[in-house]
């Protein structure tokens, strides 16, 4: 709806009308029209003029009448217009607002700024517009400014205004040295405040001189990198230094640094890529040795850090080395210049990691391998293989030095300072080792440019007077042939001969010198492109790009690294197509940075001027036109076969030299007006190289080759052939074939429409000079350059433009949740927008309103992200705080019921387990008691049977004792009853003692017995074995029970020298009382009174230092004692008793020992022995502890009555007695 307060417009026109005048809008803004009728601005003036700061001393009245104002502190472009900010507006807002700055301090801060009319900045244009110009110097030279002025030596030289005067000014060097020259030749010089911005769109005064002294201030001080608007100028330091590695990636990654690089650039397209889903690309431009090769490297090097996964990453940084070694040489102008173009695509995942890559390559320069100029090398490769084979395959694939190579000694360059190619070498293996190229095929791609260097030996000799040649049977041609696999003659034959086909029929043709050395070179050149071809395609195959990568989930970066501007003394075929690729890419570069912005400014409404800026359409219709462009007529010269150079050089001036961009220039030269400068091409070889013959022969030997790999090259050839057709109406194959210059058009076509359909970023790479030595600035060699980049109309676009669009929508659902009230539910997108802009404060100058989106200057809609952040941040804080209250409640509810499962689950699992423990219990209880009864069996079964046995054996001896005793009672018995002369006397003759021969009946008795008596001695023979055996046995068992009884009698000994003991302390004690001057008669008295230490109840202990007793006599133990009737004489009773049974049960042991009886008997008596001597000894122990309680009530207690009390109890005395 519309205010009552407004007047009746249109409601966008009404908007624009209340922002110019600077009036508060409500809080609801009018409703809008679907689409605007009118444009969303006014008119401005066409130009930017100086601003006019008036300053007045009494109120500090400021007044700007012109555009723009710049802040030093901030570095960041603030834009005002005339007429809108008085004083009062800016003391109003100027708290409020983040886009107003305090002009005061900037004014005190720098001196130039003390005037009244000092400027602020100043938007002044390399352009020559008289207006801009014109208020621009007046004001410098009136002011008495710093000024740049064009020395007689041909630089700038930057100086103070001393004097004015008319057409004269007059400066002071910087040398001190005064100039005199005209106003017209002066330009305005930035405050010293201003050196070194990182940013060229900063400076107050954007002009050549002033561009080249920021570059040369930053660079001066490693500061290579600059921003000039959109795009970034990377000049080459010729030197390391310290802004790479893993912290500076991190540092750009987590937005620690914001200064500009490359990891900013290559950070820019990943988050562009993973936030809009477009893919992007980095496209790096510049001369030859301005560092295109090492600013990509360094590009793939961040992009690998950021998606790094399962060393993918790895492989594609390899590729840079290998893509060197075999697409890279040294050139007049730089030791690694890419001689090929190339893409490199890296896709990403959606979770933004690396999942595959596939590389583009473009026009590799062939001819290098053959030929190039003086000081210049062929492709590394060939060096490093010559310098770092081992001796094995040097002797395998006969390398040699590289000096002893034609096609390698044609530059008379073999080496490069400060690079070691043996190095390089092994480096190379390893990266081959990387992308899975295997040791084998390592090995066929270092045969083949092993052969492709001698086929460079290869000589022929003249044979007749047309000039026809014969091969020269040396060490190349074996060589090469044994390298390619094929035989010497066929090799020999094709490089010196031709099939021509005549009607039906084929001729075979002598070549001449020069055709054969084309046709051997032509061979050298198709072998080395095709290898690589199939390296590109391998290296292709090992990064895995494949169909799972190709999905509509994955998105691309792609990295442009492709051959710089060339001019040199003489230009060929290669620089012509190199320049043209140029040419193409600057129109890209037009379109996007000029072309593009302008023409959507137009589009949507809003007031915009063009500014005007190189265009190479004309320069680029000279080339691709058709049917006169350069390339048209370069293909239909080709297909002459009269055509030479100088035939195509005429037909150029001829149709070309209407075009403003051609040159015509005498002999076989024409110029082009390329967009970097002029360059004159030299049409020599033109029309050959751009057919680029291969004859069939050389196809034929290698397929005829014995090896698989040169047949795959050959088959590489014959594909491309095949597929090289360009639709004409002619059947032969040279008319089928296409030429190098439609190829590579058609492939810089399809590159083009890949790079237009991603978003670009731009890296200009400049060499500060021409020497390659770090430090050095060659203000000229900076200046061509940045010309030839744009770098200049780059800037003023994006300083004087909008880089910043956002559509109404996209605007309206970003920000509208900062809109302060409820108004922002019910508006449309143009209306919330502009209440946001309200909102904020940012000045109309800042933004434009277009029919579909909102245009913004540099920096503005940085601060609402900013602002926007800061309110993300608190929403996701109270959510934070919210969603911890809410997941804390729910894991405590899952934490309580997880504590109750958990504690049923482990009180089932217990009891399971308990159940199970139990079982197992009376398992082993059963397991155990049967396994008890088993080993209780078998001890049984064998005591058993040994008893059984020992039984028998003393069973049968009695047996055999009572059979021998009854046989000779027997005996005895029959011979008793014969008389004593029947009895036979037999001699040893068989004769009787008379001497006569007895009857016979007697012999034969005998000889019976005889028989008989044989027959038991056998037998008993028999019997004597088996008793000895177990003889043996008994003694054994007979000896362990002599064992056990002296240990027995030892036990008793000692019992026995116990109680001895006792008696004698007694008696001792007895004595002492009533006769204390008794005298023991004998050395082997043992009473406690002579050892008063020994312990009479410790049955096993003896005294120290006693003698021991013999074995078999009792130790002497006579004590005059004086008769008493009493406990005296009991004791005496005692002694003599003890006396008798000591001797008595030593002759008893005595006996046993002397084993009169047999085992049985002893044992027994053994037994009855013990069994007496323990009850006496329990008898003995009875009476004596009578005695001595007898003793102890008629006097005091000696020294065994504490121990009676404590310890001598019956129990006591008898278990200390009974030793077993």
């Amino acid at each position: 709806m519309l205010g009552s307060n407004l007047v009746p417009l249109s409601s966008l026109e009404a908007m624009l009308e209340a922002l110019t005048r600077g009036d508060q809008l409500n809080d609801k803004p009018p409703a809008l029209p679907a689409r605007p009728i009118t444009r969303g601005r006014r008119p401005a003036s066409r130009r930017f003029s100086p601003p006019i700061l008036s300053i007045e001393s009494d109120s500090l009245k400021i007044e700007i009448k012109k555009e723009h104002s710049f802040n030093s502190d901030s570095k960041k472009e603030v834009g005002f217009k005339s007429g809108i900010f008085g004083s009062k507006r800016l003391s109003q807002t100027e708290g409020d607002s983040p886009y107003f700055r305090n002009l005061e301090d900037q004014i005190e801060k720098n001196e130039e700024f003390q005037s009244p009319n000092s400027p602020v900045l100043s938007a002044f244009s390399i352009d020559d517009e008289k207006m801009g110009l014109t208020d621009t110097i007046d004001y410098v030279l009136k002011k008495k400014l710093r000024v740049w002025c064009w020395a007689p030596e041909g630089k700038w030289e930057t100086g103070k205004i001393q004097s004015y005067s008319g057409d004269s000014a007059q400066i002071l060097l910087s040398n001190e040295k005064v100039l005199t020259v005209s106003p017209e030749v002066l330009l305005p010089a930035n405050p010293n405040i201003l050196d070194g911005v990182d940013d060229l769109i900063q400076l107050s005064y954007l002009n050549e001189p002033s561009v080249l002294h920021n570059l040369r201030f930053r660079f001066l001080r490693d500061l290579i990198y600059t921003k000039a608007g959109p795009i970034l100028v990377a000049m080459n330091p010729f030197k390391p230094v310290p802004l790479y590695g893993n912290n500076f990636i991190s540092a750009y990654r987590e937005k620690l640094m914001d200064a500009p690089h490359v990891y900013a650039i290559a950070d820019s397209a990943f988050n562009e890529m993973m936030l809009d889903g477009i893919n992007q690309s980095i496209i790096i431009s510049g001369e030859s040795g301005a560092g295109k090769t090492e600013t990509a490297k360094i590009a793939m090097q961040y992009l690998a850090f950021l998606g790094g996964e399962k060393g993918i990453e790895n492989e594609i940084l390899k590729t840079n080395l290998i893509l060197e070694a075999f697409g890279n040489a040294k050139t007049s102008r730089n030791d690694n210049s890419s001689r090929f173009g190339k893409l490199i695509e890296i896709h990403f995942s959606s979770t933004g990691k690396i999942c595959g890559a596939k590389i583009l390559t473009f026009l590799l320069e062939k001819s290098r391998v053959v030929q190039r100029a003086s000081g210049e090398r062929s492709y590394h490769v060939f060096y490093q293989l010559c310098a770092g084979a081992s001796p094995d395959l040097k002797d395998k694939l006969k390398i040699k030095e590289a000096e002893n190579y034609e096609y390698l000694k044609k530059g008379n360059c073999l080496r490069i300072n400060g690079v070691d190619d043996s190095t390089q070498f092994q480096l190379l293996k390893e990266a081959l080792d990387v992308v899975k190229i295997s040791k084998e095929d390592q090995m066929k791609i270092f045969s083949m440019l092993s052969a492709v260097l001698w086929l460079g030996n290869i000589s022929f000799n003249v044979i007749d007077n047309e000039n026809h040649v014969e091969v020269v049977s040396n060490e190349g041609l074996i060589n090469s042939a044994k390298l390619l696999g094929c035989k010497v003659k066929d090799l020999k034959y094709s490089l010196s001969t031709r099939k021509i086909r005549a009607g039906n029929d084929q001729i075979a043709q002598k070549l001449t010198l020069p055709q054969a050395i084309d046709g051997r070179d032509a061979l050298a050149k198709a072998i080395y492109a095709s290898l690589f071809d199939w390296l590109v395609e391998q290296v292709n195959k090992s990064l895995q790009f494949g169909s799972k990568f190709q999905t509509a989930k994955s998105k691309s970066i792609s990295i442009l690294d492709i051959y710089g501007f060339e001019s040199f003394h003489k230009n060929g075929f290669e620089q012509f197509c190199i320049n043209y690729a140029n040419e193409r890419l600057q129109q890209h570069f037009n379109r996007h940075l000029f072309k593009l912005e302008q023409e959507e400014y137009t589009e949507d409404g809003i007031d915009w001027t063009n500014i005007e800026f190189i265009d190479n359409t004309d320069c680029l219709n000279l080339f691709e036109k058709k049917p006169l462009g350069l390339f048209s007529l370069l293909d239909e010269e080709s297909t002459f076969p009269r055509g030479t150079d100088i035939t195509f050089a005429n037909k150029l001036k001829q149709h070309l030299c209407s075009n403003p961009c051609f040159k015509s220039e005498r002999g076989g030269n024409f110029g082009i007006s390329h967009y970097a400068g002029e360059v004159s091409y030299d049409t020599s070889g033109f029309l050959e190289k751009n057919r680029d013959p291969l004859h069939s022969e050389f196809i034929s030997v290698l397929q005829s080759s014995q090896s698989d790999f040169p047949k795959s090259l050959a088959s590489i050839l014959t594909n491309s052939t095949q597929s090289k057709s360009n639709h004409s109406r002619k059947s032969t194959l040279d008319a089928q074939k296409q030429s190098v210059g439609t190829k590579f058009k058609g492939q810089l076509f399809k590159l083009m429409q890949q790079l237009e359909s991603t978003s670009p970023h731009f890296i200009r790479c400049i060499k500060p000079n021409s020497r390659h030595k770090p430090g050095l600035y060659d203000y000229e060699i900076v200046l061509q350059q940045l010309r030839c980049c744009g770098v200049l109309e780059v800037v003023r676009i994006s300083r004087a433009g909008y880089p910043t669009r956002l559509t109404h929508q996209h605007f309206a659902e970003r920000y509208g949740f900062l809109l302060v009230g409820s108004t922002s539910s019910c508006q449309d997108p143009l209306s919330m927008s502009v209440s946001i802009l309200q909102q904020f404060n940012v000045p109309p100058e800042m933004y434009q309103v277009g029919y579909t989106k909102l245009f913004f200057r540099i920096g503005q809609v940085a601060i609402l992200e900013e602002c926007r952040s800061r309110t993300l941040q608190g929403i996701i804080w109270a959510q934070k705080l919210f969603r911890g209250i809410k997941v804390r409640r729910n894991y405590e509810m899952l934490r309580n019921g997880a504590t109750a499962l958990q504690s049923f689950v482990r009180g089932e699992k217990v009891r399971n387990n308990f159940r199970n423990t139990v079982k197992r219990w009376r398992a082993a209880i059963l397991i155990q008691s049967h396994e008890r009864r088993r080993i209780a069996r078998s001890i049984f079964g064998g005591r058993q049977r040994d008893i059984v046995i020992l039984q028998s054996v003393i069973r049968g001896r009695l047996a055999r004792k009572q059979y021998l005793e009854l046989r000779q009672k027997q005996l005895l018995e029959h011979t008793s009853g014969l008389k004593k002369d029947e009895v036979p006397q037999i001699k040893e003759n068989g004769e009787g003692g008379d001497g006569k021969v007895h009857s016979p009946l007697i012999v034969k008795e005998l000889e019976g017995r005889i028989v008989k008596t044989e027959t038991k001695l056998r037998v008993k023979e028999e019997e004597n074995i088996m008793l000895r055996s177990a003889m043996r046995q008994y003694e054994n068992r007979w000896l362990e029970y002599e064992a056990k009884m002296k240990s027995m009698e030892e036990a008793w000994q000692k019992q026995l020298v116990s109680l001895q003991t006792s008696l004698a302390a007694a008696k001792k004690s007895l004595t002492n009382q009533e006769a204390p001057h008794v005298q023991p008669s004998n050395q082997y008295n043992t009473s406690p009174l002579i050892y008063p230490h020994y312990d009479s109840e410790s049955v096993m202990s003896t005294p120290e230092g006693t003698p021991p007793f013999p074995p078999n006599s009792t130790p002497p133990m006579e004590i005059s004692i004086s008769p008493h009737v009493g406990p005296t004489g009991e004791v005496v009773d005692l002694v003599k008793e003890f006396e008798q049974r000591r001797r008595a049960f030593d002759d008893e042991v005595g006996a046993l020992n002397a084993g009169s009886g047999g085992a049985l008997n002893a044992e027994v008596e053994l037994k009855r022995l013990k069994d007496r001597f323990n009850a006496w000894k329990r008898d003995y122990k009875a009476r004596l502890r009578d005695a001595k309680c007898a003793l102890s009530g008629n006097h005091p207690k000696k020294w065994w009555g504490g121990m009676w009390n404590a310890k001598c109890t019956p129990r006591s005395i008898v278990q200390d007695l009974c030793v077993d």
